[in-house]
C-alpha cells in the first residue's frame, strides 16, 4: 500500500506538470462479502488552485444504472442521499483523508444493497475544465458462506502426553478464493499464540513459540478429506495449557494482484490443561581452597542432585568470569573454546563426567590470569521422536572466586631527563635504569606510559621481552617519521626520545617494568612489577605572543607620505617562522581587507584589492626581529582608514606539514588623509519675484569665491513649499556637467519647462522655468558642491554652500466675470412659451470657456433646483427639475451672440412656476493645457408665473316648460351659451329633481325610484331636494348607466357641438317633475392629459305629463281583469253551453256507443287566448298568447 501511494504521488506530480486533471480510482471489480468492511482509493493529479482536493462518492446501482446515488463528500454534509445518511453520520460511512489529494472510502458493515457501480469525483478548483474528474470501478458484494466448527470440549492431559483436535471449515463462495486456516492458543487475557498455520499459499508456519518443535516433527497439522483439518501435538508441557481454537480466513485475489481477506471466522475453543510430573533437579559447586599461587593445581567439582537421573538426560557448562570455558552434552563429549582448547591439548587442563551426577574442571597449573569466578550450569534435555534434544529447565549454582598470587620480584626502576622544562619544538630525552637485589632472574618488558593533567594515560611505546619495540596507537604516525624512538642501552637500562615536541607532550612521564620467568612448562610467567615516573613541562610558542601597531603621522594631507610598524613580541629563534599580514579598512566601511603579507617562508603576496597601493606603498621586515614597517607616499582619500597587522605563529610537524599554532590582532592605527581648506562662497542675498502664470521664471546662482582655479562645480536646483518640511530638487547638474532631473521636476511635469545655463565665467549659472504655473510658487534656492581631482586622478567633493533664497509667486488673472442682474417678472398662461434671458457683460478672457446652469426656486420649496446646464463644451444637460416636470423636449437653448444665452420652455405648465435664475462658471486654460474654474457669478432673478384660462361656461335651457301627453316623449335640450377654449370638451349630466316633503317625497308616483336612489344622490339630509341621474356622458364620450325609471326609455343626441338633447320616451305621470342639466368643462394640459376647468347646471326644466280621465272606457281599458270579464269571458261560455247542448242530445242518440275520451271527458281542453281589445280603446286590440295558454 505504502509503495502504491509513492506511486500515486508520482502521478501527483506528473500530472501537475502537464496541468491536466486526472482522476484514478481502485482498480475493479472487487468482491466482498456482507458485514466486511471495505476500502476504496481515489487519488487526483494535475490539478490547479489549492493543494487540498475534495472527494465525493456516488454509486450506480444494478436496478438503475443510469441513475446516481450520492453517498458521501469531503465538503458538502448535505451531499448524502436519504438511504445512506444515517450510515454517514453514525460514522459506518466515512472518508479518510491520505494525502491532500487522494483518499480512502471506508465502508465498514457492508451490505448486499451496495452492491454496484462506484463513481470518485472531485470538483473543479482549476482555471478551465481540462482532464477528467471522476472514476469509477465496480464493487460485487457476495454473501459470507465461510463457517467454522469444532467440538467444544475441557481435556485434562499430563505432561508428555498427546494431543489431537479436529476442525471443519466450509466455504460456498462461487467466486475463486483460497483459504487459510491455523490452530491458536490462549490464555486469560493474553495475546494468542500461533501453534500452526496453513497459509492461503499452502504453506505451514508456527509461531515463535512452537517453531523448533513443528521443525523437529512435534506439533503437526493434517488435512482430512476437504474439510477437516487436524492438530497433533505429541509431546505435551506445562506451558501448552491453554484455550485451543482454530481460525480460518477466506482470501479472493483483487485486479491489481494483491489478495485480500474478505472474512474470517474461529471456532469454539477446547480448554487443555496440562498436569507437569516431578522433574525437579539441584546444583551445587565445589572446591577445597580460595587462595592459590601460580603453578598450583584446582578442581571443581559440579554436583547433580535429582530423581532417575540415569532415566534423563543432563549438559553441563563451565563458565570463568561469564565467558565459557567448555561444554559437556549428554554423550558426556566435552567441547572447550580455543584459548583452553589449546591449553587442554598441552594437558594444562582437563573436563570430564565423573559419574551420573558428578562433572569436574581441574586446572593443573594455575596462572595468575586465572584468578576470578568460576561457575557451572546444567540443563535437562528432553529426547524427540526423532532422536533430537529440546533444552527444558537450566539451574547454575552460585560463583566460587578463586585468587592465584604472583612469585614476588626484587627489581627497582629510576626515571632521569635532560630538562624538566623545554620550549614547545625542543627534543626530549629520558632515560629508565632497572636495578635488581641479585642476578636477574628472566627478562623485562618496558613501557613508557604519559598521564597528562587531565589524569589521562597513554601509551607512546613498549620493549616487549623478546626485545620487540612497537609504538603506542596515538604515537604510531609520529614514530613512523622519527619523531618518537625507544632504545634498550643496555641490558637494565632503556631510553626514550622525543623530537620537536609539542604542548600535548606535557605531563608525567612513567616507566613501567615488567619481570618475567619461564614456569615449569616452558611458560613465560610475570613475576613482578616497578614503575617510575618525572615530570615533564612544555612551554608553548604562544605563550606570551603579542602584536602592537605604531605610527608617527596619524593625520597627514593628501600627496604626504606615513610610515605603520608592527612589533612582534617575544623575540623568536629562526626556526619558528612568523607571518606578518598588514590589513586595510578605508573609511565608511565595516570590512577589512588585506593589503600585504610577508609570509612564514620570508615571501611578500599582496591582497586581491591592493592594486592601488602597490605602485605607492615599501614594505620592510628586520633582519634581527620579525617587526615590519609598511611606508605610503602620496597619501589621498583612498588611504584614509584604519590599519592593523595581524601576526601568524607556526611550527613546522614530524612529518614536514605545518600548524598555525596562533593569530594575533594588533591595534587599529586610524590614519587621517585631511583635503585642502575650502575657499567656497555662494551668493547668499534674497528675492521675491511676483508675476503671471504663462510668464518665465528667472533663477539665478552665483559663485563668489573658490578654492582653486581647477575647481568644478555640481549645482543642484530646490524649490521648498510652505507644506513641506524640506526642500524638493528640481534639478542637477554635475562637475562633469551632466544633467539629472529631481522627483520635484518628475512628479510635476517640469522636464519640458526647464532650461539651464552656464556662463562663460563659469560662476555664474541660471535656472529659468518656462510657462510659469501657481503651483510653481515657492522659495527657490540653489545647493553647490566644490569638486577637486584627488591624487588617485578621482574627483572628490570638497564643500558644499546653499545660496539665498528668491521667494516665486505665482498668480492667475484677476476676476472679470460679470453677470446682468436685471430682474424680472413674467405671467403667461398654460401651453404658452416662456423665454429666460442670461447675460455675460464681462469676462476675465476672451480665450475662456463658460459653462451656463439655470435653476428655480419654486414656492414653499427652499431649495433651488437645476432645469438644465450648459457645460463649457457646449453639451446640454437637464437637471432634476427637468424629470420631475416633464421638461425634457420643452426646453430649448440658443445663443444668439456671444455671452447671451436664452432658455425657452414651451408648452409651460402651472407647476413650472417659480423664480429662475441662472449661474455661469468662467473656465481658463493653465500653462499645462488643464482647464481650471476662475470665477462664477449669479444672474438677477426672474419671477414666473403660470396661469390656467378664465372659466366662461355658460349653460342655458332651449325648452321651456312642458306638458306632455301620457305615453307621448319629451326632449331636455342642454345648450352651453359659452365657453372657455375652442379646445375644451364637455360632460353632461341630466338629474331629476325632488322635494322632500315631510319626510316624503314631493311625488307620490316615485317613492320606489327615490327609495333606490337615495343612497346614490349623496344629498345631505338638510338639503330639500334630492337628484337622481338620468343619464351621463363623459369628456371622452362614455355613456354612464341609465337611471332605473328611465332604463331603456332614453335617447342622446349631440345636435351640435355646443347643443345635446336627451328625449325621454313613452312617458307616464311618474315622470312629472323638474330636470336639469350639468356641463363639466374640460382643457387639455401641458402633459397632454385633461383637466376639469368649471362646471356649470342649467336652470330646472319642468315636465307635466298629463293622466287620462277615470271614465268607464278607461276604466275597462285600464283594467285587464275587467277588461276579459266584459269582452272576452261570455264568448267562451256561450260556446260551451251550446256544445254541451249538442252533446247531450247526439249522446242519448248513440247511447250504445262510447265515446273515444275516458267517462266521457273529452282530450282536449281549449283554453281562450288573451284579447285586448276594445272598440272604445285609443290603441287596436293585442292578441297575446302566454305559455300556459294551451294545454
Amino acid at each position: 500500500m505504502k509503495c502504491f501511494f509513492l506511486v500515486l504521488s508520482c502521478l501527483a506530480v506528473l500530472g501537475k506538470v502537464t496541468a491536466q486533471r486526472q482522476v484514478a480510482v481502485q482498480e475493479g471489480p472487487l468482491y466482498r462479502t456482507e458485514g466486511s468492511h471495505i476500502t476504496i482509493w481515489c487519488n487526483v493529479s494535475g490539478y490547479q488552485g489549492p493543494s487540498e482536493q475534495n472527494f465525493q462518492w456516488s454509486i450506480y446501482l444494478p436496478s438503475a444504472p443510469e441513475r446516481e446515488v450520492q453517498i458521501v463528500s469531503t465538503v458538502d454534509p448535505s451531499f448524502p442521499y436519504a438511504i445512506y445518511t444515517q450510515r454517514v453520520r453514525s460514522g459506518k460511512i466515512y472518508v479518510e483523508r491520505v494525502q491532500d489529494h487522494s483518499a480512502l472510502l471506508h465502508i465498514t458493515e457492508l451490505q448486499a444493497r451496495d452492491a454496484g457501480e462506484y463513481e470518485c469525483h472531485t470538483p473543479n478548483t482549476d482555471e478551465r475544465y481540462f482532464g477528467s474528474y471522476s472514476a469509477k470501478m465496480n464493487l460485487v458484494v457476495i454473501p459470507d458462506s465461510l463457517q467454522t466448527t469444532a467440538m467444544p470440549q475441557t481435556l485434562h492431559k499430563v505432561e508428555q502426553d498427546p494431543l489431537e483436535l479436529t476442525c471443519e471449515v466450509v466455504t460456498e463462495t462461487f467466486q475463486h478464493s483460497h483459504l487459510s486456516v491455523a490452530w491458536l492458543r490462549q490464555r486469560g487475557s493474553e495475546k494468542p499464540v500461533e501453534v500452526i498455520a496453513l497459509s492461503r499459499d499452502f504453506v505451514l508456519h508456527s509461531g515463535s513459540e512452537y517453531a523448533q518443535r513443528q521443525s523437529l516433527g512435534e506439533v503437526r497439522l493434517d488435512k482430512l478429506g476437504s474439510t477437516t483439518f487436524r492438530l497433533t501435538v505429541f509431546h505435551l508441557q506445562p506451558s501448552d495449557q491453554g484455550e485451543f481454537y482454530c481460525e480460518a480466513a477466506e482470501w479472493v485475489q483483487d485486479p491489481d494482484g494483491s489478495w485480500y481477506a474478505m472474512t474470517r471466522k474461529r471456532s469454539e475453543g477446547t480448554v487443555v490443561t496440562v498436569q507437569p510430573t516431578d522433574k525437579e533437579f539441584t546444583v551445587r559447586l565445589e572446591t577445597e581452597k580460595r587462595l592459590y599461587t601460580m603453578g598450583e593445581p584446582v578442581e571443581f567439582r559440579c554436583i547433580l542432585e535429582a530423581q532417575n537421573v540415569p532415566d534423563r538426560y543432563f549438559a553441563v557448562s563451565w563458565a570463568f568470569n561469564s565467558s565459557l570455558i567448555a561444554s559437556m552434552g549428554p554423550n558426556a563429549v566435552p567441547v572447550l573454546n580455543s584459548e583452553f582448547a589449546h591449553r587442554e591439548a598441552k594437558g594444562q587442563l582437563k573436563v570430564a563426567k565423573e559419574s551420573d551426577s558428578v562433572f569436574v574442571l581441574k586446572i593443573y597449573h594455575l596462572r595468575q590470569e586465572d584468578s576470578g569466578k568460576y561457575n557451572c550450569r546444567v540443563t535437562e534435555r528432553e529426547k524427540t521422536v526423532t532422536g533430537e534434544f529440546i533444552d527444558k529447565e537450566s539451574k547454575r549454582p552460585k560463583n566460587i572466586p578463586i585468587i592465584v598470587l604472583p612469585i614476588k620480584s626484587s627489581v627497582s626502576v629510576e626515571v632521569a631527563s635532560n630538562a624538566s622544562v623545554v620550549l614547545e619544538g625542543e627534543n626530549l630525552h629520558l632515560s629508565c635504569s632497572v636495578r635488581t637485589a641479585g642476578r636477574p632472574q628472566g627478562r623485562f618488558s618496558v613501557i613508557w606510559q604519559l598521564v597528562d593533567r587531565q589524569n589521562r594515560r597513554s601509551n607512546i611505546v613498549w620493549l616487549d621481552r623478546d626485545g620487540t619495540v612497537q609504538p603506542g596507537a596515538s604515537y604510531w604516525e609520529r614514530s613512523s617519521f622519527g619523531g618518537v624512538q625507544m632504545e634498550q642501552v643496555q641490558p637494565s637500562s632503556f631510553s626514550l626520545g622525543i623530537f620537536n615536541s609539542r604542548k600535548e607532550d606535557e605531563g608525567q612521564y612513567e616507566c613501567h617494568v615488567t619481570e618475567w620467568v619461564r614456569a615449569v612448562d616452558g611458560e613465560w610467567q610475570i613475576v613482578g612489577e616497578r614503575r617510575a615516573s618525572t615530570p615533564i613541562s612544555v612551554t608553548a610558542l604562544e605563550t606570551g605572543f603579542a602584536v602592537t601597531a605604531i605610527s608617527r603621522t596619524p593625520g597627514v594631507t593628501y600627496s604626504d607620505s606615513f610610515d605603520l610598524q608592527c612589533i612582534i613580541k617575544p623575540h623568536y629563534p629562526a626556526r619558528v617562522p612568523v607571518s606578518v599580514t598588514w590589513r586595510f579598512q578605508p573609511v565608511g566601511t565595516v570590512e577589512f581587507q588585506d593589503l600585504v603579507t610577508f609570509t612564514r617562508d620570508g615571501g611578500v603576496q599582496w591582497g586581491d584589492r591592493s592594486s592601488t597601493f602597490r605602485t605607492r606603498t615599501a614594505i620592510e621586515k628586520a633582519e634581527s626581529s620579525n617587526n615590519v614597517r609598511l611606508s605610503i607616499s602620496r597619501a589621498s582619500d583612498t588611504e584614509a582608514g584604519k590599519y592593523q597587522c595581524v601576526a601568524e605563529l607556526w611550527r613546522r610537524n614530524y612529518n614536514s606539514s605545518w600548524t598555525r599554532l596562533a593569530e594575533r590582532t594588533s591595534n587599529l592605527l586610524e590614519i587621517r588623509v585631511l583635503q585642502p581648506v575650502t575657499k567656497l562662497q555662494v551668493s547668499k542675498s534674497k528675492r521675491t519675484l511676483s508675476l503671471v502664470e504663462n510668464r518665465p521664471i528667472q533663477l539665478s546662482c552665483s559663485v563668489r569665491s573658490q578654492t582653486s582655479q581647477n575647481s568644478h562645480f555640481a549645482v543642484l536646483w530646490y524649490v521648498h513649499k510652505p507644506s513641506d518640511a524640506d526642500g524638493k530638487l528640481i534639478l542637477k547638474t554635475t562637475h562633469s556637467s551632466a544633467f539629472e532631473y529631481g522627483t520635484y521636476a518628475e512628479e510635476e511635469g517640469l522636464r519640458a519647462r526647464l532650461q539651464f545655463e552656464r556662463h562663460v565665467s563659469g560662476g555664474l549659472f541660471s535656472l529659468t522655468v518656462q510657462r510659469a504655473e501657481v503651483s510653481d510658487s515657492g522659495s527657490y534656492y540653489c545647493h553647490v558642491e566644490e569638486w577637486l581631482l584627488s591624487p588617485n586622478y578621482a574627483w572628490y567633493k570638497l564643500a558644499e554652500e546653499v545660496s539665498g533664497r528668491t521667494e516665486v509667486t505665482v498668480k492667475q488673472p484677476d476676476s472679470r466675470l460679470k453677470l446682468s442682474q436685471a430682474q424680472g417678472n413674467l405671467s403667461v398662461l398654460e401651453t404658452q412659451q416662456v423665454q429666460l434671458e442670461c447675460v455675460v457683460l464681462n469676462r476675465t478672457s476672451a480665450a475662456s470657456q463658460l459653462a451656463v446652469e439655470w435653476f428655480v426656486w419654486k414656492p414653499n420649496h427652499p431649495e433651488r433646483e437645476t432645469v438644465a446646464r450648459l457645460s463649457r463644451e457646449a453639451t446640454f444637460h437637464y437637471g432634476e427639475q427637468a424629470a420631475k416636470n416633464n421638461l425634457k423636449g420643452r426646453l430649448h437653448l440658443e445663443s444668439p451672440s456671444s455671452g447671451t444665452y436664452r432658455l425657452f420652455i414651451q408648452n409651460v405648465a402651472v407647476q413650472d412656476s417659480g423664480t429662475y435664475s441662472c449661474h455661469v462658471e468662467e473656465w481658463l486654460p493653465s500653462p499645462r493645457g488643464v482647464w481650471y474654474k476662475r470665477a462664477e457669478d449669479t444672474a438677477g432673478q426672474t419671477a414666473v408665473t403660470v396661469t390656467r384660462p378664465d372659466a366662461a361656461l355658460q349653460v342655458d335651457t332651449v325648452v321651456p316648460n312642458a306638458t306632455v301627453s301620457e305615453r307621448a316623449a319629451f326632449q331636455l335640450d342642454c345648450s352651453v351659451v359659452s365657453r372657455s377654449s375652442q379646445e375644451s370638451r364637455f360632460a353632461v349630466a341630466w338629474f331629476s329633481l325632488r322635494t322632500k316633503t315631510g319626510g316624503k317625497r314631493g311625488s307620490p308616483g316615485l317613492e320606489e325610484q327615490e327609495d333606490e336612489d337615495e343612497d346614490e344622490e349623496g344629498e345631505e339630509e338638510e338639503d330639500p331636494t334630492e337628484r337622481t341621474v338620468l343619464l351621463s356622458v363623459g369628456p371622452d364620450a362614455v355613456f354612464g348607466p341609465e337611471g332605473r325609471p328611465w332604463e331603456g326609455r332614453l335617447r342622446f343626441q349631440r345636435l351640435s357641438p355646443l347643443l345635446y338633447r336627451l328625449s325621454v320616451l313613452q312617458a307616464s305621470p311618474q315622470d312629472t317633475g323638474n330636470y336639469s342639466c350639468r356641463v363639466e368643462e374640460w382643457l387639455p394640459s401641458p402633459q397632454k392629459g385633461w383637466y376639469r376647468l368649471v362646471e356649470e347646471e342649467s336652470a330646472p326644466v319642468s315636465i307635466h305629463v298629463l293622466d287620462t280621465s277615470s271614465t268607464l272606457q278607461s276604466v275597462i281599458c285600464s283594467n285587464d281583469a275587467l277588461f276579459y270579464f266584459v269582452f272576452f269571458y261570455p264568448f267562451p261560455i256561450f260556446g260551451i253551453l251550446i256544445i254541451t247542448i249538442l252533446l247531450v242530445r247526439f249522446k242519448s242518440r248513440n247511447s250504445s256507443k262510447n265515446s273515444d275520451g275516458k267517462n266521457g271527458v273529452p282530450l282536449l281542453w281549449i283554453k281562450e287566448p288573451h284579447l285586448n281589445y276594445s272598440p272604445t280603446c285609443l290603441e287596436p286590440p293585442v292578441l297575446s298568447i302566454h305559455p300556459g295558454a294551451i294545454d
